[in-house]
């Protein structure tokens, strides 16, 4: 659940919070079902009113929540605070012994839950929260190969989150060889498995010299202008060759958080649709820079919305 004081208030100025239910892979599975795939979301909620609301808003998405289990507990909470202009945006992580950090091997059926699917997505997120998160993370990965599932992982690599007792590195190469599609950029490189450079082009060589399931790599490039005006692009590292998308203008900034998940979700829909490897980075891109125009973490563009902005139709225009 994100926590955010109203419109630009500092958190210690708060004395009220919107409530948004939301989470990197759960916002990926809610723009794929936006972009019309259908998707099915694994995750621990509290067996209380506040994870049926949680619930109740993933399936307004569309997503099948069957394999969404209900414990006792209590539901991870992160504080956002928004930015303007020159001041950044800030996000406090309260996510310790939440109901989906508790969660235990072996308790997802994961031949029933990936029973006719072509797709699974995890982020680096999960095995940040928890030992039992990592390993039943590793056990989904593990299950996807069996079944010759296409795996997608976004490193999403976040430092305060390691907290039990093993680093990054110890965990994510495992995880990461079990891929086939990545999303991350240097930092993460560096901080989950080890490779450092300078050149993306160069690290992604690495990488599949290291992984050879890893078919492509793919990471989002943002310059800065302040925190209401930003540029993004993107590039996708495939059969030996680096692909670049078109930049977007980002201005003003609506709410960030969620573009790559946006960016993730553009990527898996493209590659499920046949789409060429640019029109995949492209669509994913626009994906991308559209959420930046939607309050809350899920991306709610449409395709043809998407499509429209590629095209750089109707840009900005009041549509009646």
């Amino acid at each position: 659940m994100r926590l955010s004081p109203p419109s630009w208030q500092r958190i210690e100025q708060a004395s009220q919070w919107n409530a948004v239910y939301a989470g990197s892979e759960a916002n990926v599975s809610a723009s794929c079902c936006k972009l019309g795939m259908a998707a099915t979301h694994v995750t621990v909620l509290p067996d209380d009113e506040i994870g049926e609301a949680a619930a109740s808003t993933l399936r307004s998405y569309g997503i099948n929540t069957a394999q969404v289990q209900r414990t006792p507990g209590r539901i991870g909470i992160y504080f956002y605070e928004n930015a303007a202009s020159v001041r950044s945006p800030k996000i406090i992580y309260d996510r310790f012994h939440s109901c989906f950090a508790n969660i235990k091997p072996g308790s997802v059926d994961w031949e029933e839950a990936m029973a006719g699917a072509d797709w699974f997505h995890w982020t680096g997120i999960t095995p940040a929260v928890s030992e039992g998160a990592a390993t039943v993370c590793k056990e989904a990965l593990l299950a996807a190969r069996k079944k010759g599932m296409k795996v997608s992982g976004d490193i999403n690599y976040r430092r305060v989150l390691w907290q039990y007792g093993k680093s990054a590195r110890e965990v994510m190469p495992e995880m990461i060889s079990y891929c086939d599609l990545l999303v991350g950029g240097l930092e993460d490189f560096k901080n989950c498995i080890g490779i450092e450079d300078t050149s993306f082009e160069k690290a992604c060589e690495k990488i599949v010299k290291q992984f050879p399931s890893v078919k492509k790599i793919a990471t989002t490039h943002r310059e800065t202008k302040s925190a209401s005006h930003q540029f993004v692009d993107a590039v996708l590292w495939s059969k030996n060759s680096l692909l670049k998308s078109s930049r977007y203008e980002l201005f003003p900034i609506v709410d960030r958080i969620g573009a790559g998940d946006a960016f993730m979700a553009g990527l898996i829909v493209g590659e499920l649709s046949g789409k060429t490897d640019q029109q995949t980075l492209e669509f994913a891109t626009a994906a991308c820079a559209l959420k930046h125009t939607i309050e809350g973490d899920v991306n709610l563009a449409s395709a043809e919305e998407i499509e429209s902005l590629m095209q750089n139709n109707n840009t900005g225009k009041l549509l009646r």
